[in-house]
């Protein structure tokens, strides 16, 4: 096997490859569209940053990435890298071995341009895969999921209104938004992202076309869920599919069937506009909302990090060129 640069050229026979593990993955996940093209491969393929396996003169597997970028997860002031869904993939065969050796050369690039966070999407099924980065020191963070635009069965919720939010208060909102800031702060999650501000918010949600749905009790707002029209992977857009992109139920209404009716009361009315999948991208070390959501979406991906070593760093450039 041998190891090259990703080039443009190589786009063609890596959207194959790619193409195939999208295909194994719908076996798992049928909410998945169809699809017949993997845009961000050319988007990446000549930013230096990507790397091929070969075999007999036939592409095996790759591996790129964006550039790297400053304070990963909004919440460190570290400099990392991300390989997003689709910009990755190996064959069938030796599996895990082409993506160990994928690995080994991209991170050689990712370093040296001063990443120390590394961050790999990959499908959620993908056990071979997700084993291999396992065992190069990987953790998962993240997933994405999907579910048909379909009512969940539930307890009707007494006591509680349940309504789509005008856009003049939108500001309403806020005060949950900076809760679920607080929240990310807590333990396990131990992310601390700076929130914006509440004109910051405001503007955020209406350049992003934000629709925020809400649940009262007593005229006041104690859960909301933001949606909008596109998630993080190349899957999470289209005509029919909308996004979840921010959700929060304050405590003391927890327990209650709230969250599971707002959820209906979102699919109702984004089904009678004619959507017809409901997508949520989420952070797995969040114990209450992927315990949420993993009951009532189906994940497709899973986002795996390695942090290394930031002392590695510290040597010389030589050494780094020797490896």
């Amino acid at each position: 096997m041998i190891i090259r640069d990703f080039e443009p050229e190589h786009t063609e026979e890596a959207a194959e490859i790619a193409l195939g593990a999208y295909d194994r993955e719908r076996a798992f996940t049928q909410e998945l569209p169809e699809i017949s093209d993997v845009p961000i491969l050319k988007q990446l393929a000549g930013n230096g940053f990507g790397v091929a396996a070969f075999k007999g003169g036939k592409m095996v597997g790759f591996l790129c990435s964006v550039e790297p970028f400053e304070n990963v997860f909004r919440s460190t002031d570290v400099r990392g890298v991300f390989s997003p869904l689709g910009a990755n993939g190996a064959v069938t065969e030796n599996h895990g071995r082409i993506y160990a050796a994928l690995y080994q050369a991209a991170a050689k690039k990712w370093v040296k341009a001063g990443a120390v966070s590394h961050a790999v999407c990959l499908y959620e099924h993908d056990e071979e895969a997700k084993q291999q980065f396992f065992r190069y020191g990987f953790g998962m963070r993240c997933a994405d999921a999907v579910r048909p635009m379909e009512i969940i069965d539930c307890a009707v919720c007494s006591g509680y209104e349940f309504s789509e939010l005008p856009g003049e208060d939108y500001a309403c909102v806020y005060p949950l938004y900076l809760a679920l800031n607080e929240h990310y702060c807590s333990s396990p999650l131990f992310m601390n992202r700076k929130p914006n501000t509440r004109e910051e918010f405001l503007d955020l949600s209406e350049r992003n076309k934000e629709r925020y749905f809400a649940a009262k009790s007593g005229g006041k707002i104690c859960a909301y869920m933001g949606v909008s029209d596109e998630g993080e992977t190349f899957t999470a857009s289209g005509d029919l599919y909308r996004h979840i992109t921010g959700a929060y139920c304050m405590p003391e209404h927890r327990g209650r069937g709230v969250y599971k009716s707002l959820l209906n009361y979102v699919v109702n009315t984004l089904k009678n506009e004619g959507y017809t999948r409901l997508g949520v991208d989420f952070e797995s070390i969040n114990p209450s909302g992927s315990g949420f959501w993993l009951k009532f979406f189906h994940a497709y991906t899973s986002s795996v990090v390695r942090r290394i070593d930031e002392r590695i760093m510290q040597t010389t450039r030589d050494f780094l060129a020797r490896q």
